[in-house]
């Protein structure tokens, strides 16, 4: 098992609401956890990726937590429609794949307002997109790293059909 536990996180509709002024008012709430957990790292899987250079997604976050965001997902482009249910969490799988020995072994979460970017749904903190990260969200994401802390289970890949990269 790897020393780090990776949070994925999705901006709009989790750093703030969706559609709404986009002022990551819900940032700080994310980073209080973050700085609980000296081990995580946090990788951008926002459509924020494809628009901004890393150093400007970087400096949204608090000057000592940004050491802790080390990089983005890589941007895959479905061929079929169909290839859109779980995209996000197949680039995930992808950049956790260049980054670690066994990814079925990572600890891993992700921070997002869709759910249908991601299969997995066992490791997803699902905000509400018209609220963003709240505190609920935040007494899951605490439970989430504290059982990463104490061994995180294996995963199995989602069916064949739906293989992660």
């Amino acid at each position: 098992m790897s020393k780090y536990s990776y949070i994925f996180m999705d901006f709009d509709g989790v750093t703030h609401p969706w559609g709404e002024v986009e002022d990551f008012r819900c940032l700080p709430a994310i980073e209080e956890v973050v700085r609980e957990f000296e081990e995580v790292r946090i990788v951008i899987a926002s459509d924020w990726r494809m628009l901004f250079s890393m150093s400007k997604l970087v400096a949204r976050f608090s000057e000592d937590v940004r050491t802790r965001v080390i990089g983005a997902t890589p941007h895959m482009i479905p061929k079929k429609g169909v290839e859109l249910h779980g995209l996000r969490e197949r680039e995930a799988m992808l950049w956790l794949s260049q980054h670690e020995a066994d990814i079925a072994t990572s600890a891993w979460c992700a921070l997002d307002d869709a759910p249908g970017n991601w299969m997995t749904r066992s490791r997803l903190i699902l905000t509400d997109f018209k609220r963003g990260f709240t505190e609920e969200d935040a007494g899951a994401l605490r439970r989430m790293l504290t059982a990463f802390r104490s061994g995180a289970p294996e995963i199995q890949p989602p069916p064949h059909a739906l293989r992660w990269a």
